[in-house]
């Protein structure tokens, strides 16, 4: 049954309009405006009727107004209908100009409030609709191949993707842990012309160096102790297609060595073999390794980024897109309220300023974790603060310590702070760390080496 408050300082009102609405709606009754956001609050009701001259002002229209603000600014999309005597006409047109939906003159006639509560009622669930089919039908398109984002910085990602996709040549994709690299991976090969051929990813810094050249060049038979047959590697997998080398920052020297062969010459050999096999592939490599400062400490071969970073593209951190942050929270609340059959209307204002002000140290993947396990665990229909796991996770806060600093180095101090802090507030546990800031192990392991962190 729909939800109706109905927000009155008269008893009488009160009494008739439950009375006469009790078996359509399931009636809620606040006296003042203190009960109506309260119970606004907790039982979320779609339409509203409000009468402006509320207690301490009965006489007046502040408190109505006030209300009918506090409402709208809580969840814009409810459908109020202000309940006005004849005296009352300027402040009922006020009241239309800040966001009710309709106003009403008394005395009331139930017959006619109720036309106007239905299609109250009705419209707002065609709203509801038409921003769920929008979502989904948002996600179904895929902003650019699954990257959404409305921001400026992103707006020049997806037309770099586009300028380079065509180009077929080597890409460099810059950015930390968690922006969505490999996703940008998948959108420039999907826009190239090489989109009918594989997409083969690899993630230099997951396998173990002395396994990785294998995996990459592949080998023959009695290459080495266990290698009973010819296996081929990542790169002849990618003939004809693109292959994506995921955290190249941790490339071995040696196998980059091997690595700049095949860029310069076209040509492998598998582990144990002679024979050159020439491969087709483009290739896309992604690090959150500083390279420029790599290269300086001899980590990184200067020939090989040259040779790879053709067209370097960078990924802006979450925390500085802006607006984005509510529009990802938006695809992400809908995807998984769907998945797990959850009725989830959405985020509390407090959810929203908590998200905003974030560090985000996990980016795109921590947001993503952090909606999705809420929405598992929570049985609330509005997520709140501690659903999304902010009431013991440190937020940023005016730091007049970082004042002179280059904003490079403030963002550093604070996700370093955050990271420190969550640390000690889980006893060294990496685990429980890592799970209480949203972002993977080996996400947290990678930033506690950047920052140069310890854990017992």
């Amino acid at each position: 049954m729909n939800k109706l408050l109905i927000v009155d300082d008269s008893p009488e009102i009160l009494k008739q309009l439950k009375w006469g609405l009790g078996k359509t709606y399931e009636v809620l009754l606040a006296e003042n405006v203190e009960e109506a956001i309260k119970i606004f609050k907790a039982q979320h009701p779609r339409v509203i009727t409000l009468d402006l001259g509320l207690p301490p002002d009965v006489d007046g229209a502040s408190e109505g107004l006030r209300c009918l603000e506090m409402v709208l600014g809580l969840r814009p999309a409810t459908k109020v209908i202000v309940l006005s005597g004849n005296e009352d006409r300027a402040n009922a047109l006020k009241a239309v100009q800040l966001g009710a939906y309709d106003f009403y003159r008394k005395p009331i006639e139930l017959t006619e409030l109720k036309i106007i509560l239905d299609r109250a009622f009705h419209l707002a669930t065609l709203e509801e609709e038409n921003r769920r089919l929008q979502s989904v039908s948002l996600q179904r398109q895929g902003g650019m191949h699954g990257i959404f984002g409305q921001c400026q910085e992103m707006e020049t990602i997806f037309s770099t993707i586009r300028k380079v996709a065509s180009a077929d040549v080597p890409v460099m994709i810059l950015g930390e842990n968690g922006t969505g690299k490999e996703m940008v991976a998948r959108a420039i090969h999907n826009q190239s012309l090489r989109k009918d051929g594989p997409f083969v990813p690899i993630n230099c810094g997951a396998i173990p160096e002395n396994l990785l050249e294998s995996e990459l060049f592949g080998h023959e038979k009695g290459a080495f102790t266990g290698a009973a047959g010819r296996v081929q590697g990542k790169v002849e997998f990618a003939h004809g297609g693109t292959l994506f080398l995921d955290e190249i920052g941790e490339l071995p020297l040696s196998l980059q060595v091997k690595l700049l062969r095949f860029l310069q010459e076209k040509v492998i050999q598998r582990v144990g073999g002679r024979e050159d096999i020439a491969i087709d592939a483009r290739i896309v490599a992604a690090t959150n390794v500083d390279i420029e400062t790599a290269i300086k400490k001899g980590n990184f071969r200067e020939d090989l980024y040259y040779r790879i970073g053709v067209i370097n593209l960078k990924l802006p951190p979450l925390r500085e897109r802006g607006d984005d942050i509510r529009l990802l929270a938006g695809l992400f609340l809908s995807r998984y309220s769907n998945e797990f059959n959850k009725k989830i209307k959405g985020f509390s204002a407090a959810s929203e300023s908590a998200m905003k002000r974030y560090a985000w140290p996990g980016n795109v993947r921590e947001l993503e974790n952090k909606i999705k396990r809420a929405i598992i665990m929570t049985d609330s229909p509005v997520l709140d603060p501690a659903d999304l796991g902010f009431s013991g996770v440190v937020e940023k806060s005016p730091d007049f310590s970082v004042v002179g600093m280059t904003l490079k180095d403030a963002r550093d101090k604070v996700e370093r702070d955050l990271l420190d802090a969550s640390l000690k507030s889980h006893g060294g546990n990496v685990a429980k760390a890592s799970e209480s800031l949203g972002v993977s192990r080996p996400t947290f392991y990678d930033l506690m080496k950047k920052h140069g962190l310890q854990h017992s």
